[in-house]
């Protein structure tokens, strides 16, 4: 990305890590979500590393550590307080300096995946923060989300539909919920995805790779 760091204070840059954003209500899939990437993404050779933000806990980090998809030193915890946005947002500097420190320890680093606490639809990244964001939606927040034109809806580089297997369960009509969300986003993309069977995980990555690492 077009951040560049230099190797032990010397003047030989090197190009930073790419910074992704993955927000998105308590429930959403977030987590899930980070599960699913993480594996993909080490398949195609891409050397990642990941921060999750929690309130007052490490419980996400810590379920990451122990997936065993990741070296746990590569998972690092940022305890947002009460306002998740805050420190995705308003004020960074944690995640900021939670993502210098892990590129610091692993300079081969070419992509961070920051989770951010559970939040609502009007939760957003800052761009001091992250090079591209995604927001995570589910179906079994209604059909009707996309309608309500949230910020993180309509701001994020991509927004992620998940659970799309529980559509018939919840009576929501995934493709009129997935026409919605085209029309308020105009440009911007919508991918579909089932993370209990991975479904929709390899068109993120694809997207990744184009978007912000720049492979394809």
């Amino acid at each position: 990305m077009s951040r560049l760091l230099l190797n032990n204070g010397l003047a030989q840059p090197r190009i930073a890590a790419a910074r992704v954003g993955i927000g998105g209500p308590v429930g959403s899939g977030k987590t899930a979500l980070v599960e699913c990437l993480i594996p993909a993404l080490v398949a195609r050779g891409i050397d990642i590393a990941v921060i999750t933000n929690d309130l007052v806990t490490a419980e996400d980090a810590e379920r990451i550590r122990r997936s065993g998809l990741i070296d746990p030193a590569r998972v690092s915890a940022v305890e947002a307080g009460a306002c998740p946005h805050t420190v995705i947002r308003e004020d960074p500097t944690l995640n900021i300096e939670a993502a210098d420190e892990l590129e610091r320890r692993f300079p081969g680093v070419e992509l961070i995946l920051l989770e951010s606490g559970g939040d609502n639809l009007a939760s957003t990244f800052s761009r001091d923060l992250t090079d591209f964001w995604m927001f995570v939606i589910d179906v079994a927040g209604g059909d009707d989300i996309p309608r309500k034109r949230g910020p993180g809806v309509i701001r994020a580089d991509l927004l992620v539909i998940n659970k799309v297997d529980l559509a018939p369960y919840v009576g929501v009509d995934l493709e009129r919920m997935y026409r919605d969300a085209l029309n308020v986003r105009g440009d911007r993309p919508v991918l579909l995805t089932n993370c209990r069977r991975g479904d929709g995980i390899e068109s993120i990555v694809d997207l990744l790779e184009r978007e912000v690492l720049f492979k394809t």
